[in-house]
């Protein structure tokens, strides 16, 4: 990548999905990854509506689980964020409420600081959130590149009158993509490029970090060889023969990850309680992501000392989301099976890991876990109680291998290179197979 690569990188600092999937794109960010909500160039007054925007979305996402009444108030902004049935195929191009009012809000001035400031550089634009990228487009800007973050999406991602928009979608499915066409976004402004994945997991368009990681995780995920008795001569062409190994060289290692909101996380500290023997013998090693929240992390360090556990569990934590997500992509290397509610980690199934879904958390939730049980990585948690049980139950069955290999095959992981070829015009390119068809 040449220094002449470079576009105005924007996000918003709403969870941990937006920040994640604006990540690989550092090395091509005009100055730094700009964050629409809270950089030093947002106006005031902007800045105080989104701050009220973020601390409505993380108080409602807590009171999932909450008793009742509070769970009501998580039903009541569900609603807003509800999205339509995806069949029968139909014109849904007409503007929801809930869109016609951001547009309003956009007209009145929302991001206008943002476009003012990287009006001042004739670049690309790529947006991992609508807003910046409907205001965008609003005031005239072009060459607007939005990265959907989800498998399907609401209305208010596309603006009131699609076709007239030059705002280009990047889709990370073939589901989001037929979305929105739903919507009314015409084709050939849609690419279907896949999740952007980091890097550092990937290792460049061959995929070699990522096939050598796959190979590694296999033998834990298959103690029985009952994936590799079939499918061994398959691994070898697609992995790489150098890469097999009868062994991986560590335990079994899950990483259970808290959303940016914080919530679910005493599930952590239960799969913990559950899986306590075969920690303490060396069986099983887990990594609890705490992300940038000190009271999870707190809590996970004062409820592993009670529990007096000591080693085989590492919690990842930092005080900044980009530190923290070096921190993780750094454990997944050593990682067999993620543990975590269907947000956007859902995609990281593509690096070849199974994925074991806690209860989602609104409908974009709901569709991402769909998402990955239809490409046959994602296995929705049973009972915590048994999860010594069941776990082992799916490990021996080699299911977990299978669905490895599924999230390798079936789910894109070419999405940054793809999206760095879209916004600089290059001719997309793709080994063959990838990226996936789902």
């Amino acid at each position: 990548m040449t220094d002449e690569r470079k576009a105005w990188v924007i996000s918003v600092d709403m969870g941990y999905g937006h920040q994640r999937a604006a990540f690989p794109f550092q090395p091509i960010a005009e100055e730094r990854i700009l964050t629409a909500n809270n950089d030093q160039i947002i106006a005031p007054r902007e800045h105080r509506y989104w701050e009220r925007a973020r601390g409505g979305y993380e108080f409602v996402s807590r009171l999932r689980n909450a008793p009742f009444p509070l769970h009501l108030l998580f039903d009541v902004y569900d609603r807003f964020q509800r999205i339509s049935p995806f069949f029968p195929f139909r014109d849904l191009s007409k503007p929801t409420t809930t869109a016609l009012f951001l547009h309003r809000k956009i007209r009145s001035g929302l991001c206008k600081s943002l476009v003012d400031y990287i009006r001042l550089k004739d670049l690309p634009i790529l947006t991992t959130h609508f807003i910046p990228a409907l205001a965008a487009d609003y005031h005239g800007l072009e060459r607007v590149f939005c990265v959907v973050t989800d498998t399907d999406i609401n209305r208010v991602w596309v603006p009131p009158k699609p076709k007239e928009s030059r705002i280009t979608y990047l889709a990370p499915s073939r589901h989001a993509r037929t979305r929105l066409i739903q919507y009314g976004v015409p084709p050939e402004r849609i690419i279907q490029t896949g999740f952007p994945l980091p890097d550092s997991l990937v290792g460049g368009k061959e995929g070699p970090v990522l096939r050598r990681d796959l190979a590694r995780r296999i033998p834990n995920l298959d103690p029985k060889m009952k994936f590799r008795q079939k499918y061994l001569p398959l691994m070898a062409a697609d992995l790489g023969i150098d890469n097999i190994t009868e062994e991986s060289g560590r335990p079994l290692t899950l990483m259970y990850l808290v959303g940016g909101a914080g919530a679910q996380r005493e599930i952590g500290i239960q799969l913990v309680e559950a899986l306590r023997g075969r920690i303490e013998r060396g069986e099983v090693r887990v990594f609890l992501v705490a992300g940038i929240r000190m009271e999870v992390y707190t809590f996970f360090m004062q409820e592993l000392e009670r529990l007096g556990i000591a080693s085989g569990v590492d919690v990842v934590f930092a005080p900044d989301k980009f530190g923290y997500f070096e921190k993780m992509d750094a454990a997944l290397h050593d990682t067999d099976i993620i543990w975590t509610k269907p947000s956007e980690l859902t995609f990281y199934t593509a690096l070849g890991l199974p994925v074991i879904t806690s209860p989602p958390v609104g409908a974009h939730e709901v569709e991402n876990q769909r998402w990955l049980q239809n490409i046959g990585s994602g296995f929705p948690q049973e009972g915590l109680e048994y999860l010594d049980d069941w776990l082992f139950y799916v490990l021996e069955s080699g299911k977990f291998a299978e669905a490895a290999w599924d999230g390798f095959k079936n789910a894109p992981w070419m999405g940054t290179y793809l999206i760095e070829d879209a916004v600089f015009g290059a001719a997309p390119s793709a080994p063959a197979g990838e990226p996936g068809t789902e």
